[in-house]
């Protein structure tokens, strides 16, 4: 009876085998082809480019304004941190004198107290220098358990202060992750705006600049060779429009030598670059910008938009005069420096300098006069 055999099957080898993978891989190029294509983002016009720019420096406003608040409270706990540590090791070394002390007074009177005071009293040739010793001797004891219970309170004090220490260093740390996860937003918006404005030409990028300046007319690069899309040139340098200088001649004066100097000291910020976290003196981010102003004229500001906007009291819109603090969007999320005849001076994005512009330029969200 014959016996029957599968068939064997036969292996790709050599021009075979390439002809086939060279198939299998030109079938996935074309599908990942039709793929990308399907998927393929379409070209934002240069309005929609700005209005998203917009919208993630918004973003990246708000979280820049909780980095600086988390800084501000990281920086607090830090120092306190360091105070601790310092008055720990000053109490450390004043209880080791102490205990110091009280270990050599031990000593002298374990020596001496090999003999029962009653014979000593018998076998001294001046019982009464031995009484005057004896009291002198019972002083000491009541100064020693004054020590003692000196030794023991600094003990408990040092503990106190361990124990605030490692809770300061646990909200240290806190406060470190929290700068790390607003860091990683600032970064990640602004990261995404600048992707955006890369794909705009130049000429595109130099009309929105101009455009955001409030200039009319068709855009042309800077004779330095910038395309405006940062109001600097390559070097950071502001442009002509945003060179630093004194009020113009005709500005409204400020109520008080300290807003006075406020507004002066936005005068001769403007062209320098928005940084966020920055506070000055060679760049800003908005509270940046106000906190450093105030500084000059001798006022200490609170560091963020939140906190800056309860540093005086509220006035309205109609009563605004220099040096008032004015505040944009309803999250608070945005200040300037009001210098008169409805304009301020104010850091606005990374796209552009320290600048003046229009306070109606932004939704208007309270001003306060700073006291």
């Amino acid at each position: 009876m014959a016996q029957h055999r599968k068939p064997k099957q036969r292996s790709l080898s050599g021009h075979t085998a390439r002809t086939a993978a060279t198939l299998a891989l030109a079938s996935a190029a074309t599908a990942t082809a039709f793929e990308g294509t399907g998927h393929a983002e379409p070209r934002l016009t240069p309005g929609e480019v700005q209005a998203k720019v917009d919208r993630l420096y918004r973003e990246a406003e708000v979280a820049t304004e909780k980095y600086n608040g988390a800084k501000e409270k990281a920086d607090r706990a830090e120092e306190s941190l360091r105070d601790l540590r310092d008055e720990a090791a000053r109490k450390t070394e004043r209880l080791n004198s102490a205990r110091q002390g009280l270990g050599s007074l031990a000593t002298a009177q374990y020596r001496a107290g090999a003999v029962d005071p009653s014979v000593q009293l018998a076998l001294s040739a001046d019982p009464d220098a031995f009484l005057d010793r004896a009291t002198r001797a019972d002083r000491a004891g009541r100064r020693q358990a004054a020590e003692v219970a000196d030794v023991r309170r600094q003990v408990r004090e040092l503990d106190q202060l361990h124990t605030e220490a490692d809770d300061t260093l646990g909200d240290l740390k806190s406060r470190q992750a929290d700068l790390r996860k607003h860091k990683k937003t600032v970064t990640g918006k602004l990261g995404e705006a600048k992707r955006l404005l890369a794909r705009l030409t130049a000429d595109e990028r130099t009309r929105l600049a101009r455009a955001e300046r409030g200039e009319d007319g068709p855009g042309t690069a800077d004779s330095d060779g910038s395309d405006g899309s940062d109001g600097s040139d390559g070097s950071g340098r502001a442009s002509r429009d945003d060179a630093r200088g004194a009020a113009p001649a005709g500005a409204v004066k400020a109520p008080d030598s300290r807003a006075a100097k406020a507004v002066s000291y936005a005068y001769k910020a403007l062209g320098s670059p928005y940084v966020w976290g920055a506070t000055g003196p060679n760049a800003f981010d908005c509270s940046g910008l106000t906190q450093a102003a105030y500084r000059a004229a001798g006022v200490s500001l609170p560091r963020t938009t939140y906190a800056q906007i309860d540093a005086g009291r509220r006035v309205g819109r109609s009563e605004l005069r220099p040096g008032d603090l004015v505040f944009f969007y309803s999250g608070i999320s945005h200040v300037g420096l009001y210098v008169g005849n409805g304009q301020m001076i104010h850091a606005p994005n990374p796209s552009a300098p320290v600048r003046l512009a229009p306070i109606d330029q932004m939704p208007f969200a309270g001003a306060t006069r700073v006291a």
